[in-house]
């Protein structure tokens, strides 16, 4: 998958949920409002940061960015994201707002899968040269981009991680593949971080036990069956050692990370029974994999981790953050339930990195544009092929354009301008009026012709809203701005209700205009969906397998199924648009399990359904 060398730091970050299902007429309930009115700051997966345009591919000409592999750390009270072939890196106060630091010395194709430590406070260690040789960077001063390198100490390192013990023994983890199992082996930190001679292989994927680690697009490849394992991160809890891996593959909705839990740094590990611990196959963008557990300063740990776009490229990806947690029997687990919807933010003392009760607003909604080169739909198949159809130009009744993929909560379908000015326009009539908190414009690269990391790449725009479509007001003014913003998350100073919304473009990178979803949150003024009745559970022959089906609800745009080991650790979700089935293949072969169901839509979450418990 990737060649990588490797990097080191410690961690930390963010952000959190919370399901309000209550609305006043503002959109809001009192407890909000105060929270709000207090200063906590949201945040929304994928991340919004300013992703580098990537060297993948660029012998074929595609132009197109990226983020993935994170690797996080804490040092002296600031953050430090690492990012694959990012040419540098990214500085937080606040693990919600970002800023790239490009570095003095780097490696020439930016680093990959990185791995960093932040050894006492003193010095970060990082490495990740896309060659393969370990090279190691240091500093004490990250914030200043100056680093200092040392020579190789290794070769042929793929997807490595450094942990360094408290008693200061140090191990490096390392493995990208579908055959071979992960690998650990002792270095010296006294001494360049030579190789000890200790060296040994630990565990690999087991497919016919775990259907998660299964290989393809929802856990299915009509021929390759066997999943890659990558991505080592290393978490020591309360004297235990928490040996993450992602797999089946990065280019999938199930991209995942799983855990073995051991004594030692050298194991024996043993499979952790509630696995994955970071999972988001469902929603509007999907993965949760090749990522790294962080522990912010008072104790809160996060999960950063790998989501998959692969609209242009396989290789396309973005980054997200979920808030993880240790329950009372020692197993670890992520909240990714509605993982892309908007969270609470790092300063939220009780709700950090959960959903904050907004909803979507403009699912389906009603999309003319200005101008329209070609709309392409795309899907990833089962079969690790991208099915690819340019849909023709349609045309309303009042001789406007229409778009119905900015609404269809796709991240691989997009549209694109005729051209890049300010004559381009989005104008989405929502099904239904809502007080209307924050969007998301996730903006898509159409032969950029872009194919590293520049500089003064910005977006500029407005955005407009009306009750009745004729009269309008400017809520969003970034007409002069000079961020870059490739998946904007914009929060409104003060809700308002709307049900059309206007983008009006100045000027974004590319030669053309383009945008995958606009996409709005806030709350409906109906009331939230019925509790969803006649849930049917079958698991199939394969018990790897396992189908659903449910009456539908009225006025549902989709619901969530969560399930999990016990009634109290339903820890895993996937969340489904527009159906009342649903077949998946991600369950552990040997595990019974509990599951449950609810309906969502603009205006809320439902009472979930009783717990169902399936041998």
């Amino acid at each position: 998958m990737k060649n990588i060398l490797f990097l080191f730091a410690i961690a930390v970050l963010f952000s959190c949920n919370s399901n309000k299902n209550e609305a006043t007429e503002n959109g809001l309930n009192s407890e909000e409002k105060s929270e709000i009115k207090k200063g906590f700051e949201t945040y929304i997966n994928p991340l919004d940061i300013d992703y580098t345009y990537m060297v993948y591919n660029s012998s074929k000409n595609k132009s197109y960015r990226s983020g993935a592999d994170p690797a996080v750390i804490e040092f002296k009270g600031a953050y430090y994201m690492f990012v694959t072939r990012s040419f540098g890196y990214w500085h937080s106060t606040d693990l919600v707002n970002w800023e790239f630091i490009k570095p003095q010395q780097w490696f020439f194709e930016g680093s990959n899968a990185p791995t960093a430590f932040n050894y006492k406070d003193s010095l970060v260690y990082f490495a990740g040269d896309p060659a393969g040789y370990g090279s190691i960077l240091y500093t004490d001063d990250p914030k200043s981009g100056k680093w200092t390198p040392t020579a190789s100490i290794s070769n042929n390192i793929q997807d490595s991680e450094l942990f360094i013990d408290d008693d200061g023994k140090t191990y490096l983890f390392w493995g990208s593949s579908n055959v071979h199992p992960l690998r650990v082996k002792m270095l010296n930190k006294d001494d360049r971080f030579l190789e000890t001679g200790v060296k040994k292989e630990l565990f690999n994927l087991d497919e016919e036990k775990h259907g998660w680690e299964r290989f393809g697009e929802n856990n299915f490849h009509p021929t390759l069956k066997d999943g890659y394992m990558e991505g080592a991160s290393m978490t020591k809890h309360n004297g235990k050692y928490y040996l993450q891996y992602a797999a089946p593959g990065t280019q999938f909705n199930v991209y995942a990370d799983g855990v073995y839990v051991g004594d030692t740094p050298l194991g024996p590990f043993n499979y952790m029974k509630n696995n994955p611990m970071s999972f988001k196959p469902g929603g509007f963008t999907n993965g949760a994999g090749h990522g790294i557990t962080v522990k912010q300063t008072n104790g809160q740990y996060w999960h950063f981790a790998t989501m998959a776009l692969a609209s242009n490229a396989q290789w396309e990806r973005r980054l997200c953050m979920f808030p993880t947690y240790f329950d009372a029997d020692g197993l670890m687990y992520s909240n990714t339930e509605y993982g892309d919807y908007p969270r609470y933010g790092a300063n939220h003392p009780t709700k950090a990195g959960q959903h904050n009760g907004w909803m979507l607003l403009s699912y389906k909604g009603d999309v003319t544009v200005s101008s329209s080169l070609k709309q392409v739909m795309k899907f990833t198949s089962n079969d690790d092929e991208v099915t690819v159809t340019e849909l023709p130009k349609e045309i309303n009744k009042n001789g406007a354009i229409i778009s119905k993929i900015l609404t269809d909560e796709n991240p691989k379908t997009f549209w694109v301008a005729e051209a890049n000015d300010s004559r381009q326009w989005i104008t989405v009539e929502m099904q239904n009026a809502g007080t209307i908190h924050a969007f998301q414009l996730n903006f898509h690269d159409h032969e950029s012709g872009i194919y590293t990391r520049i500089d003064g790449l910005k977006h500029q725009f407005s955005i407009e809203v009306s009750e009745n479509g004729k009269d309008w007001k400017t809520v969003v003014d970034r007409s002069s701005s000079e961020k870059d913003t490739p998946n904007a998350y914009i929060v409104l100073d003060e809700p308002t209700m709307a049900k059309f919304v206007r983008y009006n473009n100045v000027k974004v990178p590319g030669e053309n205009f383009a945008m995958s979803e606009f996409r709005v949150f806030g709350l409906g003024v109906g009331s939230q969906p019925e509790k969803v009745s006649g849930f049917k559970i079958k698991r199939e022959e394969d018990r790897r397998d396992i189908s659903f089906s449910w009456n539908p609800v009225k006025g549902a745009q989709g619901y969530n199924i969560r399930w999990g080991i016990a009634k109290d650790k339903l820890y895993q979700s996937w969340q489904v648009y527009d159906t009342n089935k649903h077949f998946m293949r991600c369950l552990d072969r040997d595990t019974p399990y509990y599951f449950s169901i609810e309906a969502y839509s603009e205006n809320g979450i439902s009472e979930k359904s009783e717990i169902i418990y399936i041998e």
